[in-house]
C-alpha cells in the first residue's frame, strides 16, 4: 500500500512538471473603488513588500514595492526562475529559491536537485548563492541563519560559518518513505516546526521538536506563525467564494490547534460574483502576515489553480478592520505570487 501511495504520488507529480511558462501579461488600470482603497493606505505603515511575478519575462523575478503598493521596482533580472521570497529581520536582505536553469514549474518544488537558495539585498546588490539543492529559505529571527527544505528533510544553516544541521528527517518522523516537506516555518522559539506535507502525505501541521510528535491541523497548505508565535495560520482548501475552487485563510491557537476565526478577506459575495470584481477573487493563496501580527498581504486569482501560470494579484488588509478596506496592490494579467512583508518600527 505504501509503494502503491508513492506511485501514485510520482505520476501525479510527472503529469504536472510539464506546465507551459507564464504569460508576461500587460497593466490594467484600478477602478475607481480599488483606487480609494489604495489612496487609503497612504501614510499608514512604512515598509515593502517583495514577490515573484512573471511581468518582465515568461519566468519569474521577483519585485519589490513600498507597503502602500506604490513604486514598484524589478529587483531580480535573470533566464531563470526566482520565487518565495522572504525578507531578513531588518529588511535589507531577501533570501529566495532560484531555479538551477530556465523554467521550471513550482509544482517541481519537490525536486531539490533542480534548486538552490540565493540572497539579495534589496538595493539589487550583492547576489549569492547559499544553499545548493534546496528549496523554502526563511530567515531565523537573528538574521544570521537560515531555514530551508531539502526533500524529506528540513535544515538550519548558520550563513557566516556555512555550517548545515539536519532538523528534521521527515521519513524517519512520518514513517514515509515518499513524504516530501515543504515550507519549514521555525517557530521564534525554536520548538516548533510547522510544515505542508506533500507526496505520500497531503496535510499541514506543526511538529513538535522536543516531543517528537505531529498535531494535524487538516489539509490545505502554506502553514506558518505569527511573529509572537502565539498562533498560526495557513490555507484551507475549501471556502464561501464564486470560483471553481474556493479557498480561505483560517488562524489557530498553538496550545491546542484549534479553529479560531478566519482571518481575511476570504469570499466572494453573491451579489459580486457575477460582475468579476478583481477586489472579490476567492482562490487565495501566498498568506504573509507581517511582523507586527496587524497587517496580511496575500495573492488570488478568479480562476485556476497553477500558483505560477494563474492571473494571481495581490492584496493587502489590516487584520480586524472591515474587508471592505482591503486594497488590491496589483494591476497586472501576469502572475504575481508569493508575497513577503516587512515593517518598520
Amino acid at each position: 500500500m505504501k509503494f502503491l501511495k508513492i506511485l501514485m504520488a510520482t505520476l501525479a507529480l510527472s503529469s504536472l512538471s510539464f506546465a507551459d511558462e507564464a504569460p508576461t501579461g500587460a497593466p490594467v488600470s484600478p477602478t475607481s473603488e480599488e483606487q480609494a482603497a489604495l489612496n487609503a493606505l497612504q501614510g499608514k505603515l512604512k515598509g515593502k513588500i517583495v514577490w515573484s511575478s512573471s511581468r518582465s519575462h515568461s519566468t519569474h523575478d521577483l519585485w519589490l514595492m513600498n507597503a502602500d503598493g506604490s513604486e514598484k521596482k524589478q529587483l531580480t533580472n535573470s533566464a531563470t526562475v526566482d520565487w518565495f521570497p522572504r525578507f531578513s529581520p531588518d529588511g535589507k536582505t531577501v533570501i529566495f529559491t532560484r531555479s538551477k536553469g530556465g523554467w521550471t514549474p513550482e509544482n517541481d518544488a519537490n525536486y531539490p536537485e533542480k534548486w538552490e537558495l540565493w540572497t539579495i539585498g534589496v538595493d539589487g546588490h550583492g547576489e549569492k548563492k547559499v544553499a545548493d539543492n534546496a528549496t523554502w529559505g526563511t530567515f531565523r529571527p537573528d538574521g544570521k541563519n537560515i531555514v530551508f527544505s531539502r526533500g524529506a528533510n528540513v535544515y538550519t544553516k548558520n550563513l557566516e560559518s556555512g555550517e548545515e544541521k539536519l532538523l528534521l528527517d521527515g521519513k524517519k518522523a512520518f514513517d514515509e518513505d515518499g513524504v516530501i516537506l515543504q515550507e519549514p516555518n521555525l517557530s521564534p522559539d525554536g520548538k516548533y516546526l510547522a510544515l505542508t506535507l506533500r507526496g505520500s502525505m497531503r496535510e499541514t501541521g506543526i511538529w513538535d521538536l522536543a516531543n517528537k510528535k505531529w498535531n494535524k491541523s487538516g489539509d490545505g497548505c502554506q502553514i506558518d506563525f505569527f511573529a509572537d508565535g502565539s498562533r498560526v495560520y495557513r490555507v484551507n482548501p475549501t471556502g464561501n467564494g464564486g470560483t471553481a475552487a474556493p479557498s480561505e485563510i483560517l488562524w489557530f491557537t498553538l496550545k491546542d490547534g484549534v479553529q479560531q476565526e478566519k482571518i481575511g478577506f476570504f469570499g466572494v459575495p453573491k451579489a459580486a460574483k457575477l460582475m468579476d470584481l478583481p477586489g472579490r477573487r476567492s482562490h487565495e493563496y501566498f498568506p504573509r502576515v507581517s511582523s507586527d501580527g496587524k497587517w496580511l498581504v496575500w495573492g488570488a486569482t478568479a480562476k485556476g489553480h497553477d500558483h505560477d501560470i494563474y492571473d494571481y494579484e495581490l492584496y493587502l488588509w489590516q487584520i480586524g478592520t472591515s474587508v471592505k478596506t482591503a486594497a488590491r496592490l496589483t494591476y497586472h494579467t501576469a502572475n504575481d505570487r508569493w508575497p513577503d512583508i516587512w515593517l518598520e518600527k
